[in-house]
């Protein structure tokens, strides 16, 4: 069997954040990209406001109430993320962090691992 490369670790875990951003929270992102560097993950989400949100968006108080909003869902999903993400990795979460645009409908999550998984990709 062939040694999973680095590249088919990132599109495993983008297609896990796929399936998680649609069967949790309701709808799927337009696209998504994973990278992994030493011992972090970077996944970026582009489009995943709903049509509602991007209209709540228009508004300062409106933006601050799906910023709001948007972090009680994924922190009530924490130990759900970090499951999906060790289970792919084989590595633990030691860290979670995230923030969404309300500007451009970009959300970004950042896990930190508890080792360099990058170098189990090195040549």
């Amino acid at each position: 069997m062939a040694k999973e490369t680095k590249g088919q670790l990132e599109l495993k875990i983008s297609e896990a954040m796929i399936k998680f951003e649609k069967e949790f929270m309701g709808r799927g992102p337009m696209e998504t990209k994973t990278y992994l560097l030493k011992d972090m993950l970077f996944v970026r989400l582009k489009g995943v406001l709903t049509p509602a949100e991007e209209q709540l968006s228009k508004t300062a108080k409106g933006a601050a109430l799906i910023k709001k909003t948007r972090v009680q869902l994924l922190e009530g999903a924490r130990l759900l993320l970090r499951n999906i993400i060790s289970e792919i990795t084989g590595c633990q979460v030691k860290s979670l962090h995230t923030d969404i645009s309300t500007k451009t409908g970009e959300r970004v999550i950042i896990f930190t691992l508890d080792q360099n998984l990058e170098l189990k990709y090195k040549a």
